[in-house]
């Protein structure tokens, strides 16, 4: 047993690590709201990652005015968390719900993307990209500046 617990706090580590400036982040491929792939490419200057419910408002109250194709035009790219919704609810109420949105949402069922890097809850990670490789990171809490945040990114 004791082995076990070393083992699994020695690995620890490697489960959580988060991705520095300068690395190149793995690919990966979600499906949208509409059940369409998306994978991260060289092309994407900015990841959008929303780890809860929360930080999701904040990406649909900053969007709420701007028009469909607003984040493709700025090569952006936004990844839901929704491991913890329960399957059910996801199903019938929420994935629907977000049809209804102006932008595509790329949903993380598995927490298997968003998990790779480290965003806080309640909040939005952003994320800087050039060919793949991350530039910046910074957290918004707040719609409005991620809002314009959003607007200077061309």
């Amino acid at each position: 047993m004791k082995y076990a617990i070393s083992l699994l706090l020695s690995l620890l580590p490697l489960l959580v690590h988060a991705v520095e400036p300068g690395e190149t982040l793995a690919p990966w491929t979600l499906l949208d709201q509409y059940d369409q792939p998306y994978s991260l490419g060289p092309d994407t200057r900015v990841l959008l990652v929303a780890s809860d419910m929360d930080g999701a408002r904040l990406v649909k109250a900053a969007l709420a005015e701007r028009p469909k194709g607003y984040l493709e035009a700025r090569q952006a790219v936004f990844v839901a968390d929704i491991q913890r919704m329960p399957a059910l609810i996801s199903k019938l109420f929420a994935v629907p719900a977000m049809r209804d949105y102006h932008y595509r949402v790329m949903l993380d069922r598995e927490g298997r993307v968003a998990s790779r890097y480290a965003g806080e809850a309640g909040k939005v990670l952003w994320l800087t990209l050039d060919r793949g490789k991350l530039v910046a990171q910074q957290s918004f809490s707040d719609a409005q500046a991620l809002g314009e945040a959003l607007a200077r990114t061309r």
